[in-house]
């Protein structure tokens, strides 16, 4: 295969399907499509720099498309609305660089496809995804687009890329550790500006969107989880959040985060960037790039943040890429798949049921509390759902993950345990159906990237913890107190807000915004 030029280092992009020239003919030099699925952003993507790049040099158009697909994974009015509105900020961005951004609604496997042969493109960018339904939609446009169509994925979410920092399973952040470490010279370096595009867009302009109707109609289909007031999606907000000079993250908050983010009753601690990187509003290499000019000054915070910003979530992304089975049983080392299996049957002093759990119904108000606080604010404090204290200097890993282990002693067993913890993650966390998320309780549970413990009932080999552990650690009263206020709060905030009748969305050009899928 030919080497890559431009301004993307080849490691970063994968060929998914090469393009075709018949003999005695030219090679196409139609537009080029990027397919943005998880980096949202126009500012630091390296996938949205890769398709103007090699527009440019082609003298080729290029164009930006989006698939809604419906409801995601069962994403509702939280995480729907979050992503919309970010969207309708990014149309604008990408209207500003004279680059045009298409929305369409249904199955991409129908839709991007269509979009090609409608504009005769010569290729497809692609950002990287390593969950299977993503994945399993691009190996259904590689088969459906023309053969004179080359299809390209970038890893424009991760520091190192995936496949360049390793090309197999790692068992734990020890074995991946080094070898990203190694590539960070190579791949954490600043961004190049966006080339502007030189060819103007000629095929069919984008439809107009309305973006008021469209994000109604999600609130209203999804309104079981209602959007949250806290966290204001998009680029400039992510942007503030890490460096604003009022509450930006490295600017104001990092002195203290080595230590303040493993305190429930400190959430100011954490660093608030989870929305935005999982929605791709911002660029976890930016947010390293930012970092490092603080290390001088705040070293154990900065080590601490890259460990997290960079080892951890590659650790997330290499484990849903290699093991298919990411969010079940399948997916547990052969060790941790016996074990759970040997104490399937133990006695359980509570046995709850999906609702009770979902409702917040047990006899452990620490357990209650971790559960309202996601229910009724979006987000768990890392503590209770993952806790994650690591600095280089002093080698210490300390994991917990209170919040699904309890669900894995009070189910009837660990597939159901899992199930029901992905479940409710999933749905009620402005960030679920991340990687982090699946592995996160693939931890918890079934003992990824973790080793057997003293056997126990129950949990087996699998790492214990419970209320008394969590007692000795934070102020467990303190903690319930606070979600009682902020529950509290978060309904009088409903009671006292108005209420409309969602308005009716317009669609324009149904072929290009189809409802069928809505």
């Amino acid at each position: 295969m030919a080497k890559l030029e431009g301004l993307v280092l080849p490691g970063r992009i994968r060929v998914l399907k090469e393009a075709a020239t018949p003999p005695g003919k030219e090679k196409k030099k139609g537009p080029v499509v990027y397919w943005m699925f998880r980096d949202q952003r126009c500012r630091d993507n390296w996938a949205l720099i890769h398709a103007v790049d090699l527009a440019n040099r082609s003298g080729a158009p290029v164009a930006v498309a989006f698939n809604l697909f419906h409801r995601f994974l069962g994403a509702h009015a939280r995480q729907l609305g979050f992503m919309l509105r970010g969207l309708r900020e990014l149309q604008a961005r990408l209207a500003a660089l004279r680059i045009p951004f298409f929305l369409f609604r249904g199955e991409s496997g129908d839709t991007i496809p269509r979009f090609l042969g409608d504009c005769g493109a010569s290729m497809l960018v692609t950002d990287f995804s390593p969950l299977r339904e993503v994945r399993r939609s691009k190996d259904d446009i590689c088969g459906r687009v023309g053969a004179s169509v080359a299809v390209h994925e970038v890893d424009a979410h991760n520091v190192v890329p995936l496949w360049s920092a390793s090309g197999k399973l790692e068992y734990s952040a020890r074995t991946i550790r080094t070898k990203i470490h190694k590539l960070l010279p190579e791949y954490l370096v600043e961004f190049p500006e966006l080339p502007t595009p030189t060819a103007e867009w000629a095929a069919e302009e984008p439809p107009a969107i309305d973006w008021d109707g469209l994000i109604s109609d999600v609130l209203r289909e999804g309104a079981e989880v209602p959007e949250m007031g806290w966290c204001e999606p998009g680029e400039a907000a992510a942007r503030e959040v890490l460096m604003g000079s009022s509450e930006g993250f490295l600017t104001r908050r990092l002195r203290g985060y080595a230590d303040d983010r493993n305190n429930p009753l400190k959430p100011k601690g954490l660093s608030g960037l989870s929305p935005y990187l999982h929605f791709g509003h911002i660029s976890a290499q930016r947010c390293a790039l930012e970092a490092r000019a603080f290390k001088k000054s705040h070293p154990q915070s900065v080590d601490a943040f890259l460990e997290e910003m960079i080892v951890r979530r590659e650790l997330a992304d290499n484990f849903c890429f290699y093991q298919p089975h990411y969010d079940s049983l399948q997916g547990a080392w052969e060790w941790a798949r016996k074990t759970l299996t040997d104490h399937a049957r133990d006695k359980r002093d509570h046995v709850y049921t999906k609702e009770e759990l979902e409702n917040a119904k047990t006899a452990d108000p620490l357990w209650n509390a971790s559960q309202l606080e996601m229910v009724h604010h979006g987000k768990m404090h890392g503590f209770m759902r993952q806790i994650v204290l690591s600095t280089i200097l002093i080698q210490v890993l300390i994991i917990r993950m209170y919040w699904a282990k309890k669900i894995l002693e009070w189910t009837s067993g660990p597939e159901e345990a899992l199930a029901i913890a992905i479940y409710l993650n999933d749905k009620y966390e402005l960030d679920g159906r991340d990687p982090n998320g699946y592995v996160g309780c693939m931890w918890s549970i079934c003992g990824v990237h973790d080793q057997g413990w003293r056997e126990r009932a129950v949990f087996g080999k699998i790492r214990y913890m419970n209320f008394a552990g969590c007692k000795r650690k934070f102020d467990v009263d303190g903690y319930i107190a606070y979600v009682k206020r902020l529950v509290g709060e978060t309904k009088k905030r409903k009671l006292d807000s108005p209420t409309t009748k969602p308005k009716q969305t317009t669609i324009t050009k149904s072929r290009r915004l189809s409802k069928a899928e809505g």
